[in-house]
């Protein structure tokens, strides 16, 4: 009997991941390039990468995977995520692959496979069958030069992003804009001429060195350039971006970090408001993960939407976002999910929407969230770190439950108390549980029991 190949730390439950050399290297990455034309047999696939110096190395090395399979390979360069997914939805390209590890530490780099049309391949939809050939294989990396077309959509991706806006309506203002040294500044400068906007750009050039820190807005202390320079330069709002700029995280005029779980909120109303229903219609729908729910319900139903919950996670969202032909899908992470954008995550449409909606209002950004902070205060997601996840879990359960006049286990476990809820999920690749604790209209309830649930993750640990 043939023992099973051995399991490869790299692979993740919707994407590649790891520290390289020792998880991810060339050799890994010529192996999936032999897997992926093995498995899907694509004629032409379009390869792009983030600003990390491995990157490079690892997407020469699918080429030349691909290039042994005949497969056709387009070089993109330098460019962000979204990038690969505009690109993997023009005619003859049947795959792409994005080399990136976003916001993970700087040792580390992954990648981001999609069909044609930007299907996601996911754990149950190709991704553990390429990770059993690649496991499988022993072929060593050859010195043949990767043969690849130098290829560029960014031109005619720009002219979409630009479909979703009426630029003649759009006011003039300043907007500060934090790249993060990573991939997002070539395409900025690419939208720069078409907007009226002065754009203050920080921390714009791409540096695999990563100087002012890994970009990854998430983290309290890598918002703080982006809040001072928006206070200092009195611009209209602010916007940051992780490495491959997927997720969009924006600052009011303030320089006051807005929790994404309300620009969940505003984009819903916006794609709602826009979008045109046609005879016999019913009403269009609205992903949401189940973190924090209750304003985008909300916001939701009033604006005449359907929302539909779904487990946290892109793959997830994505396959809900088509099985509902969904109009609009949002993660309180800052991921965005566009209909007319294949279903898939986008990180330039939620600051040029936003931009939208103020020059169209009149109102800051400030403004634009305020009421809806006021009637549905958020802990925002607090990480605790526990010996055991699942029996930690289970003891909350068991602590709470019993109370609650409902409770959901899409996602850990979720119980709703009436005037207050909370979601607790653990991570999928740490010993930790994230806490996401909201009350309607009442900050201190929620101040009060966000403390009372820590205390009580903390004494299990």
């Amino acid at each position: 009997m043939t023992s099973p190949a051995p399991k490869l730390n790299c692979f993740k439950a919707y994407d590649i991941r790891g520290r390289v050399p020792d998880e991810l290297n060339p050799e890994i990455a010529y192996r999936l390039g032999l897997a992926f034309a093995e498995h899907f047999s694509p004629r032409c696939v379009a390869l792009g990468h983030d600003v990390r110096h491995s990157s490079r190395p690892l997407l020469e090395a699918i080429a030349v995977g691909l290039n042994e399979r005949g497969v056709e390979v387009l070089d993109l360069g330098l460019c962000g995520t979204e990038e690969v997914y505009w690109a993997a939805q023009q005619p003859g390209v049947y795959g792409a692959i994005e080399v990136t590890a976003s916001h993970n530490p700087i040792d580390y780099n992954g990648m981001k496979l999609v069909l044609a049309d930007a299907v996601p391949v996911s754990g149950d939809s190709g991704l553990r069958e390429i990770e059993a050939i690649v496991s499988a294989s022993t072929a060593p990396l050859p010195a043949t030069p990767a043969r690849m077309v130098p290829t560029s959509y960014r031109a005619s991706y720009v002219e979409h992003l630009l479909t979703y806006l009426d630029t003649a309506a759009l006011r003039p203002m300043s907007v500060v804009i934090n790249a993060g040294n990573g991939a997002a500044g070539p395409l900025l400068d690419a939208l720069e001429p078409r907007l009226p906007f002065r754009l203050i750009k920080l921390h714009h050039a791409p540096d695999g060195s990563f100087p002012n820190g890994i970009p990854n807005p998430l983290i309290p202390q890598m918002r703080l350039s982006t809040s001072a320079a928006v206070r200092a330069s009195g611009a209209d709002f602010g916007v940051a971006w992780d490495g491959d700029f997927d997720r969009c995280f924006l600052f009011d005029e303030r320089g006051e970090f807005i929790e994404g779980y309300y620009v969940v909120g505003l984009l819903a109303e916006a794609l709602l408001a826009a979008h045109v229903r046609r005879p016999g219609e019913g009403r269009p729908r609205v992903i949401h993960d189940p973190r924090l729910i209750w304003n985008t319900i909300d916001v939701v139903l009033k604006a005449g939407g359907q929302p539909v919950q779904s487990k946290t996670g892109h793959a997830f969202i994505k396959e809900r976002m088509r099985s509902e032909n969904a109009v609009y899908g949002g993660e309180m992470s800052a991921h965005h999910y566009f209909r007319g954008f294949a279903y898939c995550d986008n990180g330039m449409l939620p600051w040029l929407l936003v931009a939208a909606m103020i020059s169209r209002g009149g109102k800051p950004l400030s403004q634009l969230v305020r009421d809806r902070v006021a009637q549905y205060p958020v802990s925002g997601e607090i990480n605790r770190g526990v010996p055991n996840v699942s029996s930690t879990l289970k003891r909350i359960e068991e602590r709470y439950a019993a109370k609650a006049i409902s409770s959901d286990d899409t996602d850990g476990l979720s119980l709703d108390f009436g005037e207050w809820r909370f979601n607790l999920r653990g991570s999928n690749t740490e010993p930790l549980l994230r806490l996401n604790v909201e009350a309607r209209g009442d900050h201190r309830l929620m101040n009060l029991k966000t403390a009372e649930l820590l205390a009580a993750v903390d004494a299990e640990s």
